[in-house]
């Protein structure tokens, strides 16, 4: 929870805000805050999802058309996540909102969050999205990035200690149980990774479903993660971090596979890994892997880039705590990538505000591992 201290000055003073402002005030430990978090601050951050979770259009699909039986508002295959621009962002920003809620659950918005939940995630409304992803044309829609996501909503309700958490859980259950199951069969056909810095994304999806796997011990899930990841990423040295980012990136290829291997590798063998495979980062100065820059947050390309700057910051901070004598120098990185894009997660504009908020949360409140 440490991490979300400093959301209050990030939002409280975006126009502000700078590098220098943004970075830690350090009391023994690097990357210790005296900023304190309060309800308030999380009841802005939930206020971003909160307005999108019923707004129907604009709206990008990805489901196959085969008939004209889906020719229909999104609402009636997605009733649980209709809204949000697409399903994958409204899925994490129900996340977002059950993490908030477990927080702080006397928040201003606390009543209106939970009426939300049971009205989205009900057992009927689950049911009718399984049956779209139960159908052979759309059984890998959503595949990486919208199966992880919930998978870690779910992951987020089964620890929550709450009757509504336990009933929520019950009820997307089935959807998460056919995402394992699709996850270990994929994985078992899959012959090369993936690495892009989008939705595809393999490593940052394994990190997802690994979590889930240890938190619900779906041993079945857990192996073949293991199994992919050292397939994969094993044998991986001098990652080509001068070829990111890419425009159009919220994803860093390099960080996220360094994130998924810290979860597999015991930490002698991971922090020799990690030294063969992102030198660049034992150096001093460090100059690899610089925030990311946005010139127009309207297009919702371009402003992934944010969210890039987000995402590699939970990455790094987890890195520098198997940073050795760089420790505080990786800290300083993500706090520089931080202090870039954070002031932009309430920006005024929808490309960027109707998923931005979850990569900030899913930062702020990292747990260390």
């Amino acid at each position: 929870m440490r991490y979300l201290n400093r959301l209050a000055v990030l939002l409280f003073f975006p126009a502000a805000l700078s590098a220098q402002q943004a970075s830690h005030t350090t009391s023994g430990e690097a990357g210790a805050s005296r900023i304190s978090m309060n309800a308030k601050i999380a009841d802005q951050l939930a206020g971003l999802p909160l307005k999108c979770l019923d707004q129907p259009f604009p709206y990008k699909t990805g489901v196959v058309f085969t008939d004209s039986s889906l020719l229909t508002a999104p609402v009636n295959y997605h009733p649980a996540f209709y809204g949000c621009f697409d399903w994958h962002s409204s899925v994490h920003g129900h996340w977002m909102l059950v993490r908030l809620l477990k927080m702080f659950p006397d928040m201003e918005k606390a009543g209106l969050i939970r009426t939300k939940l049971a009205e989205h995630l009900s057992a009927a409304n689950i049911n009718t999205e399984l049956k779209l992803f139960s159908s052979k044309d759309n059984k890998s829609f959503e595949r990486i990035y919208g199966w992880s996501w919930l998978l870690q909503l779910q992951r987020e309700l089964l620890t929550w200690n709450d009757p509504l958490g336990k009933e929520l859980s019950q009820n997307i259950q089935p959807l998460a149980t056919l995402f394992s199951k699709s996850y270990i069969d994929f994985l078992g056909k899959i012959m090369y990774p993936i690495r892009v810095g989008e939705h595809t994304n393999l490593a940052f999806g394994l990190c997802l479903a690994w979590d889930y796997a240890q938190t619900t011990n779906d041993t079945a899930l857990r192996d073949a993660i293991r199994k992919t990841a050292l397939r994969f990423y094993a044998a991986d040295k001098n990652a080509p971090v001068s070829w990111e980012p890419g425009g159009y990136d919220f994803l860093s290829p390099s960080l996220e596979e360094a994130d998924l291997m810290r979860r597999i590798l015991p930490e002698k063998e991971y922090r020799s890994w990690l030294y063969a495979f992102l030198p660049g980062l034992f150096k001093s100065p460090i100059t690899i892997l610089q925030p990311g820059q946005v010139k127009d947050r309207s297009d919702g390309k371009l402003v992934h880039l944010d969210g890039l700057n987000l995402s590699r910051a939970w990455c790094l901070e987890a890195i520098a705590r198997h940073g050795g004598k760089n420790q505080v120098a990786i800290q300083a990185l993500a706090d520089k990538h931080l202090a870039t894009s954070f002031h932009q997660v309430a920006s005024g504009d929808y490309m960027g505000e109707h998923w931005l908020a979850s990569f900030a949360v899913y930062l702020l409140t990292a747990e260390k591992q």
